[in-house]
């Protein structure tokens, strides 16, 4: 979402860090690139302006002018002013109430109904008894699909179908919580395509029957400018405690999500980070503005990790491929679970440094080259996977065949699968630099 702003703020800091001293010209001139990088990125300008004044006014103290590394200074500086306008981390306040109660509101088409069973989801690992609300009783689609998302969640769903009264759905289904031993309600509620009076009545309604605990607008990253006046426009009606950012994946701006956290001062709670029901993340302002000015987010990299990933069979891979003992069988689960952590895009802009030779690199080839080199694999025989020294010429042409691939493509995964054991074996053997130094050879 940032990667248009990230980048041309890190131009500017690389330009500063290159100066020796700083005069207040210099500052003035960076300052002005970080308005236009901001307004650029659909930043609501009376936010910009704030932010901006801030950042100078510490720039030009005597702390930074006579700082042996100014330009350093500059960038800690505006790291700490991204934080405090991104706000604090995100936190339900679920409080003692049971069953606690989170009313979702938004526009059409932001996203709201997939964004409950992602958020179900998450409670549910974090212990909680979710219910999900079909309150969107105008559109079938929008109950059917919220259904559906349940079975597959296994979280069960509240509906009385289309034509039912929202607020007393909504008391009811607290009611058949509170029966069931449930101990958390998600209401999903109509949207429209734009504000009307008749959607704010009802999500008033809503929220004086039940009394939600927590009210959360799911806002469309994509929405830039318009994004505010939407957010100001709910919490005025309803009183907002937070917000869930959704399609930042996309190729947003990130205004947006500046822009509403500062005017409305309602944190940001969440992030929807993909399509998939996981790609789910709690908002932490610190990793943000690290992932903004190409520091990374090492942690976030590593908790996906952790939830991802078995541990188990990662300590077994790895002593596997020491030892020399890793078959194709197991380099296959470890692309599985190295693809269940996100695009390989996502998963760079977290690793520090690497946000900018992300742009140089055609990622859309990375996938694609993982998926053709799953496909080779997935179409070897359980044999040929743990043995591939077997595969001879017929077992290749067939392998290709069923992989849509070509007997070179084949041959040239064994050639560097054969590599990767012989470079392994040579680190187990304390000779790993010349093995790596071979194993790169061909790109001097």
């Amino acid at each position: 979402m940032f990667e248009s702003l990230g980048n041309r703020l890190q131009t500017v800091f690389e330009n500063l860090q290159r100066r020796g001293k700083l005069t207040e010209a210099d500052v003035d001139t960076a300052m002005r690139e970080v308005r236009l990088a901001l307004l650029e990125a659909d930043v609501n300008f009376k936010v910009v302006k704030e932010f901006v004044k801030r950042v100078r006014e510490r720039s030009v103290g005597h702390e930074v002018m006579r700082s042996l590394t100014p330009g350093q200074q500059v960038v800690k500086i505006v790291h700490e002013e991204l934080i405090q306008t991104l706000g604090e981390p995100g936190r339900l306040n679920l409080g003692m109430q049971s069953p606690a109660i989170i009313m979702l509101v938004g526009l059409q088409g932001s996203g709201k109904t997939t964004t409950a069973a992602k958020l179900a989801l998450h409670l549910r690992r974090d212990g909680r008894r979710p219910l999900l609300v079909a309150a969107d009783v105008y559109r079938p689609a929008a109950i059917d699909q919220l259904e559906t998302l349940g079975r597959q969640l296994d979280v069960p769903v509240y509906s009385e179908g289309p034509g039912a009264n929202p607020p007393r759905l909504a008391q009811k289904a607290v009611r058949f919580a509170t029966e069931q031993g449930l101990t958390t309600v998600i209401i999903d509620t109509a949207g429209r395509l734009n504000i009307d009076e008749k959607m704010m009545d009802e999500i008033k309604s809503i929220r004086d029957n039940v009394r939600p605990i927590e009210t959360l607008l799911i806002a469309d990253a994509m929405t830039g400018q318009e994004a505010v006046r939407v957010a100001s426009d709910f919490d005025k009606a309803v009183d907002l405690t937070g917000l869930i950012m959704t399609k930042i994946d996309g190729d947003a701006r990130g205004g947006a999500a500046i822009s509403m956290r500062e005017v409305t001062d309602v944190p940001i709670k969440f992030l929807a980070t993909g399509e998939k029901l996981d790609a789910f993340e709690v908002f932490h302002p610190d990793r943000m503005a690290s992932r903004i000015l190409g520091m990374g987010d090492v942690l976030t990299l590593i908790e996906k990790a952790q939830t991802e990933m078995d541990e188990e069979d990662a300590r077994q891979a790895s002593e596997k491929l020491l030892s020399g003992e890793f078959t194709l069988e197991d380099f296959l689960k470890q692309m599985q679970q190295i693809k269940r952590l996100g695009p390989i895009g996502q998963l760079m802009e977290m690793i520090p440094g690497m946000n900018r030779m992300a742009g140089d690199v055609d990622l859309s080839n990375a996938e694609s080259e993982m998926g053709r080199i799953e496909a080779i694999i997935r179409s070897m025989t359980l044999e040929e996977r743990r043995n591939p020294r077997i595969l001879k010429a017929s077992r290749k042409r067939r392998v290709a065949s069923g992989s849509g691939t070509s007997v070179q493509d084949v041959n040239a995964l064994l050639k560097q699968f054969r590599e990767m054991q012989r470079v392994m074996k040579q680190f187990k053997q304390g000779r790993g630099n010349r093995g790596i130094a071979n194993l790169f050879g061909g790109f001097r």
